[in-house]
């Protein structure tokens, strides 16, 4: 009795593991075996870019106090989508103030333009003194292509230009002449009077927009920079058009007209010697030759130094790299900071693509 009950007991044992077993291949038909999947991760910005300068429109991000900077870094570039309506973003310059770590920009613009299926853009970073609103750590401007012609007869770049408070327009409005801002940047020394400087702008460019930041924060006094950029009223008779050029120093306008063109992000040095300059420049020309661009062919050149010695330094070795009888135009101002501990100087450029 005991060994036909065992005998039992191992027969329903063997049919059930049968049909364990039979029950187990059928499942595995239908459904394979999970594959662990790995996420990429995000590129990093291209070091440079081709646009058409005749579709080029430009923003600038509200100024939030609203948490920290990551967080800030998004609502700026959200704004921008929102602001855009579309249009493709090529380049972001962000203008940092505060300790948080600037190399959140470029990986934030990365993730979220990445997220969206979006071409990634260009990205400049640069430390600031302050912006002018309590707790805002980052504005980010734009520069999109838009669908249809928003300048036909070109894009002009105009060189930053000194001026006082109580004159903020004047300089500016001399070099622009004819030219119409499409978007203009003020360098200041102290904020204390932003709100002077941003009335005459307003009033004087009431389609412009317009962005405002303190350089240092050790800078005082009654100083101020403002470059533009501009659509021109007429189309340039040249390739690039440079007016009131001062032979190996800059230009203060330069217009380009309808085609395509090469917009950088920024290349850093790293050390105060001509030497690491040089490797800058030379890092920034493979950046535009592999879409197209020169340095020679410049049209406008915007360097961050962190001293007023390394600024001397770049305007001696600047015309090792682009034509100093056709000087481009250019902003060169000594700045807070720059997405490295160990950078001491970065430098972009546009230049039209041949």
């Amino acid at each position: 009795m005991f060994y036909r009950l065992a005998f039992c007991i191992a027969i329903g044992c063997l049919l059930a593991a049968a049909q364990g077993f039979a029950a187990q291949k059928k499942k595995s038909k239908k459904e394979p075996p999970e594959i662990t999947q790995v996420l990429e991760l995000p590129k990093d910005p291209p070091q440079a870019v081709v646009a058409q300068s005749e579709r080029l429109v430009f923003h600038v991000s509200p100024l939030s106090s609203k948490g920290l900077l990551s967080q800030q870094i998004r609502d700026a570039i959200k704004s921008l989508w929102s602001v855009s309506k579309g249009a493709q973003i090529v380049k972001i310059r962000a203008f940092v103030a505060g300790s948080g770590d600037m190399r959140r920009v470029p990986a934030v613009v990365s993730d979220m333009f990445s997220d969206k299926r979006l071409a990634l853009p260009a990205v400049s970073v640069i430390q600031v003194g302050t912006l002018p609103l309590d707790g805002a750590q980052v504005v980010l401007e734009s520069i999109a292509v838009d669908k249809k012609v928003a300048n036909p007869n070109g894009i002009a770049f105009v060189s930053g230009q000194v001026a006082k408070v109580d004159d903020a327009v004047g300089p500016l409005k001399k070099a622009l002449g004819d030219l119409e801002p499409r978007a203009i940047t003020c360098f200041l020394a102290a904020l204390d009077k932003v709100g002077d400087v941003r009335s005459q702008i307003a009033t004087a460019y009431p389609k412009a927009v317009a962005n405002y930041v303190q350089l240092r924060r050790d800078t005082l006094g009654d100083f101020i920079e403002c470059e533009a950029i501009a659509a021109p009223a007429k189309m340039a008779a040249k390739s690039v058009e440079f007016r009131n050029s001062v032979e190996g120093r800059y230009s203060e306008v330069a217009i380009v007209p309808p085609g395509k063109i090469v917009i950088s992000g920024s290349q850093l040095a790293f050390g105060s010697r001509e030497e690491d300059l040089r490797l800058a420049f030379g890092r920034l020309e493979k950046a535009l030759s592999s879409v197209g661009g020169k340095l020679s062919d410049a049209i406008i050149t915007r360097m961050y130094p962190l001293t007023s010695g390394i600024a001397d330094s770049a305007r001696k070795i600047r015309f090792e790299f682009y034509d100093a009888k056709n000087p481009p135009a250019s902003t060169l101002l000594v700045f807070e900071g720059l997405p490295s501990l160990d950078a001491s100087f970065g430098i972009e450029v546009v230049s039209f693509a041949r």
